[in-house]
């Protein structure tokens, strides 16, 4: 190996410490090495913008537009609304959980599909009495599990796949390819989940994490001509609101206060709550209920309009973690003003803003009304709970998940390819109105799509430069030419990657050298693929390994040991379990 080789595989290791130090973002760090290796000469200008053009890129792009699709058209409401029910144990409640999510991620990219679980989930726990800590963990865990089901359950899939056409010329895989080894792992690992974690997850009740500072008025109204109208208070389900109190209704200049459970609906109804920002979530996606249609103003919305209250997560990449929020200035930052702090399920106590700030944190925010918009594409928050999130369009709920089965169904009997599959389905639900085009944009995940573009090119200079043949060799001599122990040292080394980096970073990089080492044991090379493929999604064992599981960190009033105790033997189980899978099914 040349000199060429050497710096790749010397800067790949550096790119792997920077972003495993978490104090660079992923994308900036894999940027960098494009600009590296394309200024030195090591690689060409189209060799380093070649994951730009990626046939697997472009359709995650498409694809984040579908899952807008269905999550602004309250398609993921009907399933809420149909399946959970009233279970009578945690178990119960889990698997009403884990079996539809993972199903629905098989499908859907699942970061959209557990943002909108997240609220559904919350109001129904309190519903049933089983606190939160018992559901999160299984809604992020069956969302990963599910992503493995089909090559478009994950952005991973898609972009491996169309890595594997670059390097090698071939056709890539099917839809349902991934599947025969993905859906006996969804089903043996949910079914251990829903066996073991009951009895392994804290039990912490759902606290009011910011006490009185977030109870606020609320005013909406009945839409005319709406499925409210004419039902009783009772009946429309608002008197089932937890932490959210029907305080009047204002009709045809009169008000109707102690409103009884009784009361019919009229079309128009301006209606007064007070309650807590995680209850209003609850009420702004019931179907019937709009924005107030008030004639004159009301003084909330006056304020509202120049205000907005947030919850919001930090992200593992956040610009202003370890400072205290004094230092963070975040009204300077990011036009907002912290107003509370919650971690590990409770308010943190003391002077804010002398509280030094960690990952998963859960802050509540009043942020100018470009706050949301910009943390679209600035990844220092992954937002839980905005006020002002436009209410779903139920009436192409339906609609929404026809488009998506039409998606499916053409990319899996081979009339389009997946790209023109995904593509023609995010031009549907742009058309139809299922979400508009400003949503469609802010679906797109701009970090995500740069860091997979851009490490590309560090993944072709390991080939091209020999780095990948020596390190598959490496690997050869480890597993002694035995191909079941090199799948099971393939799968640890992307399983810890991925705890560490992007999954799909992860993944990208070590292909290449997967492909040489196949070469090498002169064996096929799909075992391989499928291989990474799983460990780069199966991230269970941290909060930081894999989105979701970040998400559902603050809500769930997790602390980082809850993950590592239920989530390092999920992680062992599943990469064994894979890999017996595998080996069966491709005969190994």
């Amino acid at each position: 190996m040349d000199w060429q080789g050497w710096f790749s595989l010397g800067l790949a290791v550096a790119s792997l410490a920077l972003m495993s130090s978490g104090r660079f973002a992923p994308h900036l760090v894999m940027m960098a090495a494009l600009v590296v290796l394309s200024a030195s000469g090591i690689i060409g200008p189209e060799q380093a913008l070649v994951g730009f053009s990626n046939a697997g890129l472009i359709t995650v792009v498409a694809l984040f537009v579908v899952a807008s699709g269905v999550h602004h058209s309250g398609g993921v409401d009907l399933l809420v609304r149909y399946v959970l029910g009233s279970p009578k144990t945690v178990r119960g409640a889990q698997a009403r959980i884990a079996l539809p999510v993972t199903l629905l991620s098989g499908f859907l990219n699942n970061t959209p599909v557990v943002a909108t679980m997240i609220p559904a989930v919350l109001a129904w726990s309190r519903k049933i009495g089983v606190s939160p800590s018992k559901l999160m963990i299984p809604l992020s865990y069956a969302a990963i599990l599910g992503g493995t089901l089909t090559m478009i359950g994950t952005s991973t899939n898609l972009v491996v796949n169309g890595q594997y056409q670059q390097l090698t010329g071939g056709e890539g895989f099917s839809i349902f390819a991934i599947t025969q080894v993905g859906l006996p792992v969804a089903i043996i690992g949910i079914t251990v989940m829903l066996l073991f974690m009951p009895r392994f997850l804290p039990d912490r009740k759902d606290q009011q994490k910011f006490g009185s500072v977030k109870e606020f008025t609320l005013e909406v109204a009945v839409a005319f001509e709406g499925p409210l109208v004419g039902k009783s208070v009772g009946e429309a389900g608002l008197r089932e609101l937890d932490r959210l109190y029907l305080v009047e209704i204002e009709r045809d200049g009169s008000v109707v206060t102690a409103v009884p459970s009784e009361e019919r609906l009229r079309s128009g109804d301006r209606l007064v709550f007070a309650g807590d920002t995680q209850a209003v979530s609850d009420l702004l996606r019931i179907n019937g209920i709009v924005p107030s249609v008030h004639d004159d103003e009301p003084s909330l919305s006056k304020v509202r309009a120049e205000r907005r209250l947030v919850e919001a997560v930090l992200s593992p990449q956040s610009d202003v973690l370890g400072q205290t929020i004094r230092d963070a200035r975040f009204r300077d930052r990011y036009g907002a003003v912290v107003l509370a702090v919650a971690r590990g399920g409770e308010r943190v106590p003391g002077n804010l803003g002398n509280i030094r700030l960690k990952p998963g944190d859960v802050l509540l925010l009043e942020a100018r009304p470009a706050f949301v918009s910009r943390q679209r594409y600035n990844k220092d928050f992954l937002l839980i709970n905005d006020l002002e999130t436009e209410a779903p369009r139920h009436d192409r709920a339906w609609l929404s998940w026809g488009i998506l089965f039409v998606l499916v169904g053409l990319a899996a009997c081979g009339v389009m390819t997946m790209l023109n599959a995904a593509l023609v389905g995010a031009f549907l639900m742009i058309l139809s109105g299922c979400c508009s085009v400003g949503q469609a944009q802010k679906s797109v995940d701009v970090p995500v799509i740069l860091t997979i573009a851009a490490s590309f090119a560090l993944g072709g200079a390991l080939e091209q430069t020999g780095a990948a043949r020596y390190l598959a060799g490496a690997v050869f001599d480890l597993s002694y030419g035995n191909t079941v122990l090199a799948l099971l040292l393939v799968y640890l080394v992307v399983s810890v990657l991925t705890e560490v980096i992007t999954n799909n970073a992860a993944a990208v990089l070590i292909l290449p050298v997967v492909l040489s080492l196949a070469a090498a044991m002169g064996v096929d090379t799909e075992p391989f693929i499928i291989a990474v493929m799983m460990a780069a999604s199966a991230s269970f064992a941290t909060p930081l390994g894999y989105q979701t599981n970040m998400m559902v960190f603050g809500p769930g009033g997790y602390r980082f040991g809850d993950f590592v105790r239920v989530g390092l033997p999920m992680n062992l189980f599943i990469g064994v379990l894979t890999v017996g899978v595998i080996a069966v099914v491709y005969g190994v």
